[in-house]
């Protein structure tokens, strides 16, 4: 293939007690999937269908961050709000489209921890004006995600708690139970819009106490069975 310039290389995520690494080729995010944070955000969770947006899935967007190290992320332009929520992520590793709820289980790859950055004063004023809200979802850095463990490797994730540090307090705590659209229904709802695809990662929502973070500040985020995510903003 004769390129005017080099392809950019996809981001990828080391896989728990694997050489191999997973590539990944688009990164979708449900939107207010636990009450409690959809009533913080001052939504109404009874009358909601699931609704998705997108993440930049190249590596200048994904930070990936090896269990025991902690990663690094600069704290973004434009915003005087960055947010953090923390959220588990599907990893999908068979294609498929219209998917039934019963199968969905064969699609997936495995699981990890991510946080989902959010730019929230850039979110609310793309809110207030009925406008797209890349801007505030989808800049450099904004998806740092921890090691991807196998489905095999975690049982009992539509069970795991999830909770956040920040500076040591805690600050959200939540279950995988709590999600409004299971796991398997977030799955069978998403591929009615889009042909899922081997590299696809889903970040599922996140639980109440999302908040903001300053330049120095570490987040330290842990769901059973998938170790830590631990990131400093710089």
């Amino acid at each position: 293939m004769n390129y005017i310039f080099p392809p950019v290389q996809p981001a990828s995520l080391a896989i728990h007690q694997s050489a191999q690494r997973f590539a990944v080729r688009r990164v979708y995010c449900v939107g207010r999937n636990y009450a409690d944070h959809a009533r913080e955000m001052g939504s109404d969770p009874t009358r909601e269908p699931p609704f998705f947006f997108c993440k930049a899935s190249d590596a200048d967007s994904i930070i990936t961050v090896p269990a025991g190290q902690v990663g690094q992320m600069p704290y973004p332009s434009q915003t005087q709000n960055l947010h953090f929520e923390t959220e588990l992520v599907v990893a999908i590793g068979q294609a498929g489209v219209n998917i039934r709820r019963d199968d969905a289980a064969a699609h997936i790859f495995g699981y990890a921890i991510g946080f989902d950055m959010t730019r929230r004063d850039l979110q609310n004023d793309m809110k207030q004006g009925g406008k797209p809200w890349e801007v505030s979802k989808a800049f450099d850095h904004a998806a740092p995600i921890g090691t991807l463990y196998p489905k095999t490797a975690v049982p009992d994730i539509n069970n795991a708690t999830i909770t956040l540090d920040v500076n040591g307090e805690l600050r959200q705590s939540g279950n995988v139970s709590q999600m409004i659209w299971q796991i398997d229904e977030v799955i069978a709802n998403l591929s009615t819009y889009f042909t899922l695809q081997p590299g696809d990662l889903i970040f599922t929502g996140t639980p109440a106490g999302v908040g903001a973070v300053q330049v120095g500040d570490q987040l330290h985020a842990q769901i059973d069975g998938l170790g830590s995510l631990d990131v400093k903003i710089v």
